[in-house]
């Protein structure tokens, strides 16, 4: 089952943290959350496998002491 691991402000930041998962090994998706505007701009969450779930959030959280 998937399972939302962060919600990002919009989808570049999203494309970009599931590339980061991605490449550290971590299966990630993206979806839109809410309403997105004609640009393409709104909340999108991050979602991993419920079984990877620790091992996402301690990369996300690594990267945001970058």
């Amino acid at each position: 089952m998937w399972t939302v691991v962060y919600i990002a402000a919009n989808r570049a930041q999203a494309e970009m943290l599931k590339n980061l998962l991605c490449s550290e090994g971590v299966l990630a998706n993206i979806r839109a959350a809410g309403v997105i505007s004609a640009l393409g701009d709104g909340l999108y969450e991050v979602l991993v496998l419920e079984s990877e779930a620790g091992e996402a959030h301690e990369i996300l959280c690594q990267h945001a002491m970058r």
